[in-house]
């Protein structure tokens, strides 16, 4: 596993101050790479670009629900990664579907030692170099194969050149207090004890301390320590028609024995309970069609699925003919230059500050997984989208990277994901005023209230199961992904009364939907998550999660549909949960 680039500035500051100690993992990578840069074999493409890569990790987990311990696990490896590029710049083995693959016997062990044994790390890195520079090969040849018999429509470099970064920072790794954070989580998911209309719960504490090495043939040695922690609060339940209800909530620090308070973790389970018990007694909602207000933490949300993830444009891989590798398309593709948000909207993602109001950011970032150092971005200008979020792999339109590659993705590719993503309004309200004129707008159209969202399930905490009847939903619906399912959603009568809803979900919501915001609030809202590439970001899906920090105004789209699902409803517990009895 692996956090993007979450750096303190004391760290920095700590490496600084004293000359560090020679690493024996960066000597030993960047040894046996110089070694691996002089590969040639007769006949066979030469390698023009190796890049070795290691993740030294420590994590602690573990989990309670009901105030009984699930799992408390403990665990330290070291993960390499090796890419060997063979041919050029212009033309290399990777943006194909042959990119990954990698025959032949595999000797190397899947970790390199724990213990700092040079010739062990080299030898590891040796044969993984050879495994792959065959793949890369074979991979090569499969790909000017399947050019043979098409026609190329447009070519594009498959590889960008970058100047060489040297960054190496260091940082000594805490002692993580497992009795305590056992104890807590135990205490914590007792909590839901006191709740019996929630029928099941959970309550998680990850921390990851971790080490990115980077070496590569241009040059490149990067060493950055990541230093994270997270709390996932889950509940769930059915209300009286079967329908099933949930809530959740994710703490998370850029350091990986938080200073935060029982209380403080208290109110956040508590708050989960009370959301699903009201939830429980709540009317379900009723399909709709008109102007709909995003508060609070559900605007920022919103900008980080529909804006965020949008910043990315995919490259469709070269592969037989007839056979089309899918690919999940950016809606925001060929819109370069278009107004897609208001003219009173400005968006930056800029990974480099690293705080915002004396509040540390989840988004910073010292350099990327290439080696890049990010820089700032003007995505939206006025409302017209001026930039994407840029790797060194060249897309239709972009040449070199603006440091974004923070997540490996297929294809011999990394996955771009913003920082810290700031979207500014340069007209704005008070959330009252907002609130009327959400009134105001349902009393123009003759609707008797609107609808409130406070809360998005994104990431989504869904089941597989939730996920796939979600994205049959969207194709039948037109669209190519679902949008994640807005969790706490209140009517708003004319008088200005809020009644909470339950089991409404977004019809069609994609981003054209932000181009016509009505009005933003003039108050900021905060809202980070850890994203790791997966539909709707899922909790707990893959290995490889990114920070990022979303700051964004509360807004008042024009019009959305909502609409209540039609789906098998599970029947209710037969019998009644057995009566909570008190700690032992």
């Amino acid at each position: 596993m692996r956090g993007g680039a979450l750096v303190l500035a004391a760290l920095s500051l700590a490496g600084a101050a004293q000359a560090p100690k020679p690493d024996i993992m960066l000597r030993a990578m960047r040894e046996e790479l110089e070694r691996s840069r002089a590969l040639r074999v007769v006949n066979l493409d030469p390698p023009y670009y190796i890049e070795y890569a290691n993740d030294d990790t420590e994590i602690f987990s573990a989990s309670a629900t009901l105030g009984g311990l699930v799992s408390s696990r403990v665990g330290r490896y070291r993960v390499p990664r090796v890419r060997v590029r063979a041919g050029d710049y212009k033309f290399d083995n990777t943006n194909s579907v042959f990119a990954d693959y990698a025959p032949g016997a595999r000797f190397e062990a899947e970790q390199l030692p724990l213990d700092d044994n040079p010739s062990a790390i080299r030898h590891s890195f040796w044969l993984l170099t050879d495994r792959m520079y065959k793949g890369a090969v074979e991979a090569l040849g499969g790909k000017r194969a399947a050019l043979r018999n098409v026609t190329e429509t447009e070519t594009l470099n498959d590889f960008a050149r970058a100047e060489p970064t040297r960054l190496v920072v260091e940082s000594p790794r805490v002692k993580i207090d497992q009795a305590l954070w056992e104890k807590r989580v135990r205490a914590l998911s007792a909590v839901f004890r006191e709740y019996p209309r929630v029928y099941g719960s959970s309550v998680e504490f990850d921390t990851v301390q971790s080490d990115f090495y980077l070496v590569n043939s241009e040059g490149t040695e990067v060493k950055i320590p990541e230093r994270f922690a997270w709390m996932r609060v889950r509940g769930w339940s059915q209300a009286g028609d079967g329908m099933q209800v949930r809530d959740a909530a994710v703490l998370q620090w850029a350091e990986p024995a938080p200073a935060v308070s029982d209380a403080e973790l208290e109110r956040a389970v508590r708050a989960v309970a009370a959301n699903v018990t009201a939830l429980v007694s709540a009317p379900a909602g009723e399909a709709y069609s008109g102007p709909v207000l995003m508060e609070g933490a559900a605007s920022a949300q919103l900008f980080a699925e529909m804006l965020g993830r949008n910043l990315r444009i995919s490259r469709r891989p070269v592969s037989a003919p007839g056979r089309p590798a899918p690919v999940l398309e950016s809606e925001l593709e060929g819109r370069l230059g278009v107004r897609i948000l208001p003219e009173w909207l400005d968006v930056v993602d800029d990974p480099t500050q690293k705080e915002w109001r004396g509040r540390s950011l989840f988004g910073h970032y010292l350099a990327d997984m290439e080696g890049v150092v990010p820089v700032p971005l003007n995505a939206v200008e006025a409302g017209v989208l001026k930039g994407f979020l840029l790797t060194r792999q060249p897309v239709r339109g972009f040449e070199g990277s603006n440091g974004r590659a923070r997540i490996p993705t297929a294809y011999g590719a990394k996955l771009p994901v913003p920082g810290n993503l700031f979207v500014r309004a340069r007209q704005s309200v008070t959330a009252a005023e907002l609130k009327s004129k959400l009134i105001e707008l349902c009393r123009q159209r003759g609707k008797t209230y609107g609808l409130l969202v406070r809360k998005m399930d994104f990431p989504s905490s869904a089941s597989m199961e939730e996920l796939r009847r979600m994205a049959a939903g969207a194709q039948a619906g037109g669209s190519s992904r679902p949008a994640s399912a807005p969790l706490l959603v209140w009517r708003v009568s004319l008088d200005g009364k809020e009644e909470l809803v339950r089991g409404l979900r977004f019809r069609g919501l994609n981003t054209r939907s932000l181009k016509d915001l009505v009005a933003a609030s003039d108050q900021m809202h905060v809202f980070e998550y850890l994203e790791n590439g997966a539909p709707l970001a899922m909790m707990d899906a893959g290995g490889y999660m990114a920070g990022v920090s979303v700051i964004a105004p509360s807004i008042l789209i024009d019009d959305a549909d909502l609409e209540l699902p039609r789906e098998d409803r599970p029947k209710l517990p037969v019998v009644p949960p057995p009566t909570a009895s008190a700690e032992p």
